[in-house]
């Protein structure tokens, strides 16, 4: 093959001299050479204990060089955490700022992924500016934020896939407003992910959507044989992902996958591969799968073991052979693009390169704790000199100042100590003391704890419901219906999407005939796919539209909870706010029939879900609201319509798409004095019904809507109330123990309102088990008015039990 030749997808086929060739060559071998000694270096460091944990890219190197050619600005990467060359070769990240993730530098300026807040290998960029502004996306190559949990990154690169054909064929978003996240949908969704993760659910769910969809994603996989320990006969099917996806294959009579494989030692191959398979992708929008074979792994999976506990000595040795590196400097040597001598001086300068990039991020990430140690050791000193204890502090001091690499939490304890056995002396220099632990408690509150939510929501005013004069009664799903229409009308980037939304209107008619008005691009079904439904949500999102993605059935959540739960609920705490994904989650739960169609599992929502905003509202209207503040914002949510009142009347607002609810406050929805009862969903409507038989019992009962269990009460609506009842009973559909514990926990311990309390709370709940089926099988397994009467009754029974008498005894 003559060098001629060679130029293809290297050079992206423009002609250059063979200088130029040269360097383009050896700047990419360079590249490998650092990302390699990175990750060896990368291993010693977590073995000395200079860092937690560690998995690197060794052994993928070449193949993400040469994908790196093909990925242009606009583009996005769903990746895996062995994707650091591909980072290295776009400049995404320095290799200090490499070490400082491996290091967890808590700062967005030394590690600009994650400040620390992700393991070394997970790698994201800012989309977002530092005034809240979405980032020019066009003009960057992105990187959406990696998440640990094997192919999880696929439901959502789909969605970020789907948002170029958004772009492309949605004429409304064809306008300026919109240049920054896509010109003309020419972007490519590129992801990346191990062999073995192939065998995940989530790859196959997306890989069959992205097919049915024809949309712009390039997958890569790294096949190197194994998954950890396990080798590749025991994950995959004719041990070869691309010989079990052939049926996907396309032809010129059907659409489908181009499928492509390449070894992943073979750098010119790759180089040509990539371009040729970005192009295709990029201008037709058809899918591809790369399979990149003969991957190596070098160092094994991670710093948790070694890899010749499990693989023969023949695969070592191939590995060995085969090394992508080596067998790219045989290439070069071979066709004479470089000399040995230039080979050997220009891997000796990438070493001591890489050394030093590790060492200034080690001293950077140390010199701030060191700083904070000074300052700590100088004010004990003071402490000290002027305290009974001044023994018992002197050995906390020296406890401290022998701790060679100090970490912030040895700081802190220290100073904890110190004012713990101070704590009967009224100094100056304790007064100091204490004075610095706040201050670290707030700058450590920054570091660790922020922006698990950006809270723009909470700021949305209310704007309340506008009615005509006749006050005109409709069905709640026309309210729904109608407000929806106002929301496409509005906002040219809000898409609805699920299964039976587009044609149907959504199974209960809350999006009828919209699909129509505003054509397929807008509101449109999907196949039956929960966890790549919400993929495709977040993706979207991340490239500036507004998708309120449907779950049919509350129930039908758990296949989509993984991946809210996972990366939706965590994105803007993983990366310290620089990422946003305003994904709005539409579902229907609540009382229905059936083990499956009934639930309410909102202990497992509220425990899974922080992050993401959680809204229960009790009738069509505040549904309703909630859209329209959540649009006004930019946080995700799930909003959970009651089940039961599609079909039930309500007043019409007129200022549809416009009225909002604000976030975390409740409503009195009666007003009472014995007892107070906190509840949300249908079971309001159910607690009016059980307060007015128990008014004939001479029993007053005030009940609160919470409205949203995420934010719950950020006014203390609920604790006034129990300060006036002393009384309360939290009720919900819940099992025992699920949100009827969080909101006790928030009302009596958060908020204090326990000590108001004459009477012990109480809760009433659902039972254990799934509610069984039909009329019966909801009474005694969901709380019925029989069950709230009964329960109010039994408080006030136990305060007076004279005028109260046992009914039932």
């Amino acid at each position: 093959m003559s060098n001629k030749e060679e130029l293809t997808g290297i050079s992206q086929k423009k002609e250059i001299s063979f200088s130029e060739f040269k360097d383009v060559v050896l700047r990419d071998y360079r590249i490998a050479i650092e990302s390699r000694e990175a990750s060896l270096l990368g291993r010693k460091e977590v073995l000395q204990g200079k860092a937690k944990f560690g998995i690197f890219g060794d052994g993928k190197e070449i193949a993400q060089i040469a994908m790196a050619k093909a990925f242009m600005p606009g583009d996005f990467r769903s990746g895996y955490y062995r994707d650091q060359t591909f980072m290295f070769a776009k400049g995404l990240l320095t290799i200090q700022e490499w070490f400082a993730g491996l290091y967890a530098h808590a700062s967005l300026k030394a590690e600009p992924s994650s400040a620390g807040r992700q393991m070394g290998g997970h790698y994201s960029t800012h989309s977002i500016n530092p005034d809240n502004t979405w980032a020019k996306l066009t003009e960057q190559c992105n990187s959406s934020s990696d998440i640990s949990p094997t192919g999880s990154q696929m439901p959502r690169l789909l969605g970020l896939a789907m948002a170029s054909k958004q772009y492309r064929n949605t004429p409304v978003l064809q306008n300026k407003e919109f240049e920054k996240f896509s010109k003309s949908g020419n972007e490519i969704a590129f992801g990346t992910i191990g062999d073995a993760s192939t065998s995940e659910g989530m790859f196959w769910e997306t890989i069959n959507a992205a097919g049915v969809m024809q949309v712009p994603m390039l997958v890569s996989v790294w096949d190197d044989g194994y998954g950890i320990s396990v080798p590749i006969s025991y994950q995959t099917t004719k041990n070869s992902i691309s010989e079990a996806l052939k049926g996907m294959q396309r032809d010129k009579n059907t659409k489908g996958y181009e499928i492509l494989k390449v070894k992943g030692w073979d750098y010119s191959s790759l180089c040509d591969t990539y371009e040729k398979a970005a192009q295709l992708c990029r201008k037709d929008h058809v899918p591809l799968l790369l399979h990149i074979e003969e991957c190596t792994q070098p160092q094994g999976h991670s710093t948790s073991g070694s890899h010749e506990r499990y693989k023969p000595p023949e695969r070592l040795q191939w590995e060995k052979d085969f090394d992508g590196i080596k067998k790219m400097k045989e290439w070069i040597l071979k066709f004479a693009i470089a000399t040995e001598a230039e080979l050997s001086q220009l891997e000796e300068q990438a070493r001591t390169d890489v050394k030093d990039a590790k060492n200034r991020a080690w001293k950077e990430y140390l010199d701030e704790i060191k700083q904070e140690q000074s300052v700590v050791l100088g004010l004990l000193q003071k402490v000290s000199a002027n305290s009974t204890e001044g023994a018992a502090i002197a050995k906390i001091m020296n406890d401290l100042k022998v701790i060679k690499d100090p970490l912030r939490r040895d700081l802190v304890s220290s100073v904890k100590n110190v004012l713990r056995i101070t704590r009967n002396e009224k100094t100056d220099e304790r007064q100091e003391l204490l004075n610095l632990s706040n201050e670290f408690s707030t700058k450590n509150i920054e570091r660790y704890d922020s922006v698990l939510y950006t809270s723009d929501a909470l700021n949305i005013a209310e704007e309340s419901p506008i009615y005509d004069a006749e006050e005109t009664q409709v069905n709640g799903h026309e309210i729904l219906r109608d407000n929806f229409d106002a929301i496409l009308e509005k906002y040219p980037n809000v898409l609805i999407f699920g299964e039976d939304v587009g044609k149907l209107g959504d199974v209960n008619q809350g999006l009828e005939n919209l699909q129509k008005k505003y054509g397929e691009e807008r509101v449109f079904d999907t196949g039956i796919r929960e966890a790549t439904i919400l993929g495709q949500a977040i993706g979207m999102a991340m490239r500036g539209l507004r998708p309120i993605a449907e779950i049919e059935y509350l129930d039908y959540l758990l296949y989509a909870i993984q991946i809210m739960s996972d990366d939706l609920a965590t994105l803007a705490y993983r990366t310290v706010g620089t990422q946003r994904a305003p994904v709005i989650v539409r579902t229907r739960g609540h009382r229905l029939e059936g083990i499956w169609h009934s639930g309410s599992p909102m202990g497992m929502v509220l425990n899974a879900l922080r992050g993401i905003y959680v809204c229960v509202p009790r009738n069509m209207t505040h549904a309703a609201g909630f859209y329209n503040t959540l649009l006004a914002s930019n946080e995700p949510a799930l909003i959970i319509e009651p089940l039961n009142s599609y079909r039930l009347k309500e007043k019409r607002p007129t200022n549809m798409g416009n009225f909002k609810l604000p976030l975390g406050v409740p409503e009195i929805i009666q007003e009472g004095s014995d007892v107070t009862i906190v509840t949300y969903g249908p079971l309001c409507r159910m607690s009016l019904e059980a307060a007015q038989q128990l008014e004939a019992y001479n029993i007053s009962v005030e009940i609160i809507d919470v409205r949203t269990l995420l934010p719950f009460d950020v006014n203390k609506m609920i604790v006034t109330s129990i300060q006036k009842t002393n009384r309360v009973l939290f009720l919900d559909e819940d099992v025992p123990g699920g949100a009827s514990a969080y909101m006790m926990q928030k009302a009596l311990e958060e908020q204090g309102g326990y000590s108001y309390l004459d009477s012990p709370p109480k809760t009433l709940t659902s039972k254990e088990h799934r509610p069984a089926y039909g009329s019966d099988g909801d009474y005694f397994s969901k709380p019925s008015v029989d069950d709230i009467f009964d329960a109010v009754y039994s408080i006030m029974n136990e305060v007076n039990p004279s005028t109260y008498p046992d009914i039932y005894s």
